[in-house]
């Protein structure tokens, strides 16, 4: 991963051109890709927060409306489902990373250095912020132009993931009366700004899988569905 300074960032009116996006106010979009940590260093007039605050609020509603529309015969629990998994900071995240809005991220010096262009949390608060400076700017009709071809990249993929298997686990072992899981990171790898976690899950003290992630969450997930598999229920 590259080492950012102040002149590898990407400007905001460059980032709008190559993402296709006509900001009349383009201070919106500056400070839709500004950190706390540049305020603070720099005195920027004001960080993306607020910002991320209403994008996390508008993008609830167009995932919504997607998938409302999208699945036609999918029951609400399914929908639900959906919607949660799109919305997480995590997929936020990916969207972040193939639109590449980390080098137009505006950082402080420390938060650079350490990878933050990279770090999941300020990649999906960004993305976040992006889908409320758009709001403001363009309207609702804009914010759905944008994000459903995102959404429709990832239609697939996401159909994969509405299973849940930490709760279907967990329902599973109460039937059997075994108690709740026990989920335990063994290892870490990679970077501090990209750590690879390694999770096991064990049901009355006995390991029944593993699984790997870039949260623990995410790792939580990939082991429950892996002792799933172990014990036969998938």
């Amino acid at each position: 991963m590259p080492n950012f300074n102040s002149r590898d960032v990407e400007s905001a009116s460059d980032l709008s051109r190559r993402l296709g996006l006509s900001f009349s106010n383009m201070a919106l979009l500056t400070r839709a890709l500004t950190h706390r940590s540049y305020v603070n260093e720099y005195e920027a007039v004001e960080d993306n927060e607020r910002l991320e605050f209403l994008g996390d609020a508008v993008l609830d509603f167009i995932v919504g409306a997607w998938v409302y529309n999208r699945f036609p015969e999918m029951p609400e629990g399914d929908l639900t489902k959906i919607r949660s998994a799109l919305v997480r900071n995590d997929h936020l995240a990916k969207f972040a990373r193939k639109l590449e809005l980390g080098k137009a991220l505006r950082l402080g010096r420390g938060e650079a250095s350490s990878g933050g262009h990279n770090r999941d949390n300020l990649l999906g608060s960004a993305f976040e912020a992006l889908i409320g400076a758009l709001y403001l700017d363009a309207g609702l009709d804009a914010v759905h132009a944008f994000v459903n071809p995102i959404l429709e990249d990832v239609r697939e993929s996401i159909l994969n993931q509405i299973q849940d298997p930490k709760s279907e686990l967990q329902e599973w072992t109460q039937s059997q009366k075994m108690g709740a899981p026990h989920y335990r990171v063994v290892s870490t790898s990679g970077p501090d700004h990209a750590v690879t976690f390694e999770m096991t899950v064990e049901i009355a003290g006995v390991e029944k899988g593993r699984g790997l992630g870039t949260s623990k969450s995410a790792a939580e997930h990939a082991a429950a569905k892996d002792a799933m598999k172990n014990l036969g229920l998938i």
